[in-house]
């Protein structure tokens, strides 16, 4: 199983919303990591179809999307970011009709809504309609109809927005389950999300891809380079000048600094591993907090 996309572009306008994406993507856990405006969510949707790119291809199996036709979205399984439910189905109802809709025959439909209501932990809901749900049992449903056809190609956007961290962890497992043997692209921008699932990191920015990365080594650009030191407010706001500074705890009249640089930054800083989240704040800090 291969799904390559090859010099894949989507323009809005002046706007360039993907620019030039080439990537073979075999069976895996693929992170999606960018600050909103990435252009995550539109790499997704034209690789599911819901948008036509400007220019490139997309491949599965050596065979454009085109040539494919029907049998492409056979190997698809997608959880939109802002999914539409009906609110007066119950799930039970609900995943009925998503299977008709994706072409399972009636007692097919059937096996597979029992079977996954019980693996999301939904059986007891199955009458209960969907307006009475919380946002964690959405969630869980909505992974449930992106796995009705079983499909090879599972792509979810933003699937824990929203949650608690206990529906997020429940949520993650639940995602490891359903990855084995297939091309699991699962986008978000919550770190630690993907720093416990994903296989590969790909973090996106201005519509490119900065880094193809295993998650085993994906912070090796930043090792020997993340630092912290303790200082008063005072010095806290000149090293903020001066240094790239992706996170700071105050701590009894005093600040904790976590720095990247190149150098300790004084002599006191001690050198700490890095994380996916200091790579991640390191380019997309300012974008980050623009956005609170």
């Amino acid at each position: 199983m291969e799904l390559q996309l090859q010099h894949l572009s989507k323009q809005y306008g002046s706007k360039r919303a993907v620019d030039d994406i080439t990537i073979n993507l075999t069976p895996g856990v693929y992170g999606l990591l960018g600050a909103n405006g990435a252009g995550k969510t539109t790499l997704m949707r034209m690789i599911c179809g819901v948008l036509k790119a400007t220019s490139g291809n997309i491949h599965l199996n050596g065979k454009t999307m085109q040539e494919l036709g029907e049998r492409y979205y056979a190997h698809l399984g997608y959880m939109p970011q802002d999914f539409g439910f009906y609110p007066d189905f119950t799930a039970r109802e609900f995943m009925l009709y998503m299977a008709a809709v994706k072409g399972l025959g009636k007692e097919k439909a059937k096996s597979r809504t029992e079977e996954l209501l019980a693996l999301v932990n939904l059986q007891d809901k199955a009458d209960k309609k969907i307006k009475s749900f919380s946002g964690g049992m959405k969630q869980r449903l909505g992974i449930a109809q992106a796995e009705l056809n079983n499909p090879t190609i599972l792509v979810l956007d933003e699937p824990t927005a929203g949650l608690d961290p206990k529906e997020r962890v429940r949520f993650r497992n639940l995602i490891s389950d359903f990855a084995k043997e297939k091309i699991v692209i699962l986008s978000t921008h919550i770190v630690s999300d993907v720093s416990y699932i994903a296989d590969i990191i790909l973090l996106m920015k201005n519509g490119s891809f900065l880094l193809q990365e295993p998650m085993a080594t994906v912070t090796d650009s930043i090792k020997g380079k993340v630092w912290e030191v303790l200082v008063d407010e005072y010095e806290a706001a000149r090293y903020s000048e001066q240094f790239s500074v992706v996170n700071l705890h105050h701590e009894n009249n005093m600040v904790r600094l976590r720095i990247i640089d190149k150098v300790p930054p004084s002599p006191a800083a001690i050198y700490v591993e890095p994380s996916l989240e200091d790579l991640f704040l390191y380019h997309f800090g300012e974008e980050v907090k623009e956005e609170k």
